[in-house]
């Protein structure tokens, strides 16, 4: 195998197993649908950096890789296709049609080489859902025939099979005549987000008005273009996150890094900025966390001029911590909320194992000792609330989980988060995927609501 895919392959398998990603309703290894792609992909080409992208094409979505740690390690080319794979679309831009719709025209826009991979990645993906989850499978055969109009000149051998796919599932669940009205659904109306915005709507909308990119973005040094190699270097030395803004012609169009000045002018190292790199300085938080996981770098723009900058480290800021922890905590009320309507008589204690029911026992002994109005199920730990009713598979289902262990997992994850905001911990390095998902719920929850 060549030395290019051997690496990709490692680098996509480590990164998807250190956030603990499981193929969705299997539980297998996710590691199982990259290498599912690259055998399809293998079957029309030998074309090493498709290989490479087809199983790197989920990293910068799905992990805290960035794009351009791709181009680092991977070179321009595979990072191309990479970036031509993954959804450009922020949680702020609509409903689920919405986001689905700018997704379409950024591929509809990608190269031949990336639609193929992207054809196989449909096939192996409408094969595991159609097997597993027919309700959502109606939404994904429609969205699925809507990308298919866009990738005609991907490779013809893998666009045939991905037709014959999509008209074998929709024949043998019957939807080949509900799909276009089936795109129309989607993730807002999940039970759970549902129950939040009828509940909530507005704390909600009052997360999406008080943070915003304004509030993490740092002021971004600028140079001009025709700045010596020398006086960037001695600049930047002294610069935190060393990324600066390049002006050219009045307007700042790109960025350097410190780390990969070449010789010459500032204007030699100038990277332009893309497309789903900017955003305006009222942009809301979650729209900042989604480009973060494409790019090292997320730039603030106000009224037309790019001014600011910001980098996974700010998230560690007051403000998003404030931001993440609020999140958090309309998480467990909601799981509190459940919890006492569906076990209105304490009867939920049978759930539980007894060395955790004794743990909130004795801490609502001490509350009362001290005179604190409590409940014992106010004494629960997150993780507990969500175990106990992730045994229910009508709330295994409104949460969206597969399986009580994907449900166990999440509920982990969040509890880490929790601890790690409550102590002041870094909680960039540990939990970025769980920071991900919750902003991206948010999101979801407010363009709905």
């Amino acid at each position: 195998m060549d030395e290019l895919v051997t690496n990709a392959k490692i680098f996509a398998t480590q990164a998807h197993r250190r956030i603990n990603q499981l193929r969705k309703y299997s539980s297998q290894p996710y590691d199982v649908h990259l290498k599912a792609v690259e055998e399809l992909v293998r079957t029309v080409t030998d074309d090493t950096e498709m290989i490479a992208a087809a199983w790197l094409h989920d990293v910068v979505e799905d992990t805290p890789a960035t794009l351009d740690e791709i181009e680092r390690t991977f070179g321009s080319s595979v990072a191309a296709l990479v970036e031509q794979l993954t959804d450009v679309s922020r949680p702020s831009s609509g409903n689920r049609g919405a986001r689905r719709a700018i997704d379409r025209e950024h591929t509809a826009r990608a190269s031949s080489r990336a639609k193929t991979i992207k054809l196989a990645d449909l096939i192996d993906n409408c094969r595991d859902i159609c097997k597993h989850d027919r309700r959502f499978a109606s939404t994904f055969l429609a969205e699925m025939a809507a990308l298919l109009e866009v990738l005609g000149d991907g490779d013809p051998r893998l666009y045939r099979k991905a037709v014959a796919v999509l008209g074998e599932c929709s024949e043998r669940l019957g939807l080949g005549k509900t799909r276009a009205r089936a795109a129309s659904r989607g993730e807002e109306d999940h039970p759970l987000n549902l129950v939040l915005r009828a509940r909530h709507t507005k704390v909600l909308n009052r997360f999406a008005r008080t943070f915003s990119a304004d509030d993490l973005a740092e002021a971004l040094h600028v140079f001009e273009a025709d700045t010596s190699e020398e006086e960037v270097r001695r600049v930047t030395a002294g610069m935190e996150n060393r990324v600066a803004g390049v002006r050219n012609n009045g307007s700042v169009s790109g960025y350097l890094r410190a780390r990969d000045l070449l010789p010459g002018s500032a204007a030699a190292s100038c990277v332009p900025f893309r497309d789903d790199q900017v955003v305006e300085s009222k942009a809301p938080l979650a729209d900042v966390i989604e480009i973060l996981t494409r790019h090292d770098y997320c730039f603030v723009s106000r009224d037309g001029r790019v001014d600011g900058v910001i980098d996974r480290a700010d998230v560690q800021k007051p403000v998003a911590r404030m931001w993440l922890f609020g999140l958090i905590t309309m998480t467990e009320i909601y799981l509190t909320e459940r919890l006492r309507e569906l076990w209105q008589d304490d009867s939920w204690t049978r759930l539980l194992s007894p060395g955790r029911l004794a743990q909130a026992e004795q801490l609502r002994s001490e509350r009362l000792r001290r005179q604190q109005t409590c409940s014992l199920l106010d004494c629960l730990q997150l993780a507990d609330k969500g175990a106990i009713l992730l045994q229910n598979p009508v709330q295994l289902n409104a949460f969206g989980f597969e399986s009580k262990r994907a449900g166990q997992l999440v509920i982990k994850e969040l509890q880490s988060l929790r601890n790690n905001l409550a102590h002041a911990q870094d909680i960039v390095t540990n939990d970025w995927p769980q920071i991900v998902r919750l902003s991206r719920r948010l999101e979801s929850l407010i363009s709905d609501s």
